[in-house]
This record gives structure tokens, sequence and C-alpha cells, in this order.
């Protein structure tokens, strides 16, 4: 069978897209035939159909790139992110969520029914069910003004850790989302990538120490590549995916499966400091 995942000739937006999983994902969406439209805050490297400059914390620059992509937009992927520090909390919520979030709702019109967007969340989300009515309040904002407002006031929710409360609310949202747009025939799902060898990684071993990175590989004991990581955000937006919506799909190699079962223990990671 040929072109078993139906991307020939489709146009695609990759956001992210001049480095890590984003970039992985545009090359390998060039390579089954697609038209992808690049965007992402520093330069392609790499020549795509359309490429577009644009910093997701600002929202002329997110508007002025959703104007310029052509339509229709058979699929979006969504791999824009900041890791936590050296960048602020309100930078990593507006990159990882807030900005991100508006991109989508400004793209919406030029997706047409059968079209699907998928984003990358993390599996530093994990346990976000136990929080979703916390999270809800911040999905539940509508556009960039009042999300970003939300984060301004809210500075406590964000802690310990802001990159994990960001991915817990694009969890939240995928899963919100995803049966509304379903109704319109647009479906929406994400990743959560375990530890992948991206230009991010030296950032999370400084944030969360080498010894959190190394316990959140698990079994399989390696990180991903950036290409293991864009083929299942490819899966899940081709037209053999079309079943699949609201998906929060772990691609952790094994991660979560072990520490559900016990052969992985975090505790020591994360116990109280000695009185």
């Amino acid at each position: 069978m040929d072109d078993v995942l139906g991307y020939a000739g489709r146009h695609v937006v990759v956001t992210g897209a001049a480095s890590g999983m984003g970039a992985a994902t545009a090359r390998l969406l060039l390579d089954l035939g697609a038209q992808v439209t690049a965007i992402d805050v520093n330069p392609v490297a790499f020549p795509v159909h359309q490429a577009l400059q644009a910093d997701l914390r600002d929202k002329a620059a997110i508007e002025a790139a959703a104007d310029s992509v052509e339509g229709p937009v058979h699929g979006y992927f969504g791999s824009a992110g900041l890791p936590g520090a050296p960048f602020s909390d309100l930078d990593v919520m507006l990159v990882n969520f807030v900005g991100s979030r508006y991109l989508v709702d400004l793209m919406l019109p030029k997706i047409p029914a059968g079209g699907a967007i998928a984003v990358v969340a993390s599996n530093a989300a994990m346990g976000w069910q136990l929080e979703v009515e916390k999270l809800m309040e911040l999905v539940n904002t509508s556009g960039f003004d009042a999300g970003k407002q939300w984060c301004e006031s809210h500075p406590e929710a964000m802690q310990p850790e802001v990159y994990s409360f960001s991915k817990k609310v694009v969890d939240a949202w995928v899963a919100s989302r995803a049966g509304t747009l379903i109704a319109e025939g647009k479906r929406l799902n994400c990743i959560n990538p375990g530890p992948t060898a991206t230009a991010m990684m030296p950032h999370f071993v400084r944030n969360a120490g080498q010894q959190t990175i190394d316990a959140f590989v698990g079994p399989i004991k390696r990180q991903a590549t950036p290409e293991e990581q864009a083929w299942p955000l490819i899966f899940l937006n081709s037209p053999r995916s079309s079943y699949v919506n609201g998906e929060t799909f772990t691609t952790d190699g094994g991660f979560f499966g072990a520490l559900q079962t016990g052969q992985v223990d975090l505790s020591g990671l994360f116990a109280a400091p000695a009185q």
C-alpha cells in the first residue's frame, strides 16, 4: 500500500519546527510528501513550503502568523515549548499553553472537517486527572488575554514546578476541547513524551536533576530520539487515526506502566526533607 499514512499533497503546520521534535516532525512530513508550513521563534534551517517566525508570548505575532498561513490546513502539529528556568513562569505558560492554544484557535477556521491537531505535552503531566477541577479554571478561559491574566493572577498554581503544571493544563485542554471539536469533524490529541534527547534536555537536567531524569527514563534505559516522538504525532494526525480523539497518548518507553505496576519507585526522589 502506497502512502499508508495519507499525507501526500496535504498541507500541514508545524510549530517549534526549528529544532527538536518539531524539526523531526517537519522533516518526516516532508519525506511523506506533505506541504509544510513551519512556525518558530527561530529560523528554520531546511526548505519548507512556508516558514514563519512568531513568538508565542506575543499576541500580535501569533495573529500575524495565523493570518499568513495558507488554507486549508489538514494537520496541525504543536511542538513549541519552553522547559522552565531560565524562563519566567509566565513565559513558560504563554508558550506551552496560552499562546499555543490561541494559535490553534485562530487556525481552526482553516482546518476542514477531517483535519486533525496533535500537540506535545509531557509525562511530567502524569496525574493531571487528579487536579482537573483546578486545571479547568485556566482551560475555561477564552483567548490570549484572559489566559494570560489568569496566569498572572494565580502564581501559586504554577508552583512548585511550572513546566509540569503547563503540561497538565495541555492534557486537560485536549481532553475537554476534543469533545467539542469532533462535532465539527476535527480531532485533537496529544502525546506525553518521556525524556527525549532535544536541545531542551540540559535545561531539564539543571532544573530537575540528573537523578530525576534518569528515573523517568524507566525500564527502556535510554532517552527517546526526536524522531521517536515525531512518529506518534504523525500517526495521531493521519487520516488512518480517524477514530482517535481526545487521547493523551503516553510515549515514554514504558515508564508509566512500570510505575503503576511497582517496577519503578519514585518515592526517594520526592520524599519530604527531614525535619
